[in-house]
């Protein structure tokens, strides 16, 4: 199955950028007791539902609003339950909170019914016994100097809201995996953190590349580790990539990796996906 392309050179208008994730979390409206309401969420769709980084992001925003003051993101397990629309309701519910780490749990509605749940992890740094640094990949092309990926009818519409250029190995990445520079057209208003769990899920997963036929693909579940507390990248540039570790039965597990600019890698997850077709 041909993979599907991303529009690199789509235009952003004022009106587009009050619907960048920063303005969405700034448009969440409290309703007391750690809930919130959204209403509208457009551009961020794809197909029947919301796509799943700007979903936790809102669940993100909607964590900090509740409970100010968190430690720096360290973790997190995504549930997409049902499919999300674009006006939801949001809640925050504190789970513990000792001297340096917190967990939070986050249930996104619509009409009612639960459709994500989300456990955060917030960790303050200590001293640390011991250090393992994180990965580091050299020689990367720099987005600048990749090729731009050409627009197709079949993008979800969410990746108007992004630039992505192509970031295959030298000969070709693995089979089953896919690799982008990718980042966010309006960042406005995110914290590092809001950002990477923003642009974390961009990718097809890599079994995409593996499907014989045409079909569809959805995501069930998303664990993801920050490897550090305060990432950052150069102009908002981000290299991901997505690589199935298996695919059979109509499911794959999927190995999502990001990187920074400068090769540092800043997040690891994995993924549970659904494949039709």
């Amino acid at each position: 199955m041909p993979e599907t392309e991303h529009p690199d050179t789509a235009s952003i208008t004022p009106a587009e950028a009050e619907m960048g994730l920063g303005a969405l979390a700034a448009r969440l409206t409290s309703l007391g007791n750690g809930r919130f309401r959204l209403d509208g969420a457009e551009g961020w769709m794809q197909g029947r539902t919301m796509y799943g980084g700007a979903a936790a992001s809102i669940a993100y925003a909607a964590a900090c609003a509740a409970f100010p003051g968190l430690p720096p993101l360290r973790a997190a397990q995504v549930g997409f339950v049902a499919p999300v629309g674009e006006h939801l309701e949001a809640e925050a519910v504190m789970l513990r909170q000792g001297r340096s780490v917190a967990q939070v749990e986050t249930s996104l509605y619509c009409d009612g019914a639960l459709v994500q749940r989300t456990l955060w992890l917030f960790g303050a740094g200590r001293e640390s016994n011991g250090a393992v640094p994180a990965a580091r990949e050299e020689g990367l092309i720099q987005p600048e100097d990749s090729p731009r990926l050409t627009a197709s009818d079949f993008a979800p519409a969410f990746t108007a809201r992004m630039d992505m250029r192509r970031a295959d190995l030298p000969g070709g990445s693995p089979p089953g995996t896919i690799r982008r520079w990718v980042r966010l057209k309006e960042r406005f208003g995110l914290d590092p953190m809001a950002e990477l769990v923003g642009i974390g899920d961009a990718l097809p997963p890599g079994s995409a590349r593996a499907m014989k036929r045409m079909g569809p693909i959805s995501s069930i579940t998303w664990a993801l580790t920050l490897l550090g507390d305060v990432p950052a990248t150069r102009e908002g540039w981000w290299l991901l990539e997505t690589g199935s570790n298996h695919m059979g039965e109509g499911f794959s597990s999927e190995t999502l990796r990001l990187w920074n600019s400068e090769g540092q890698e800043v997040m690891r997850g994995l993924q549970s996906v659904a494949v039709f077709g």
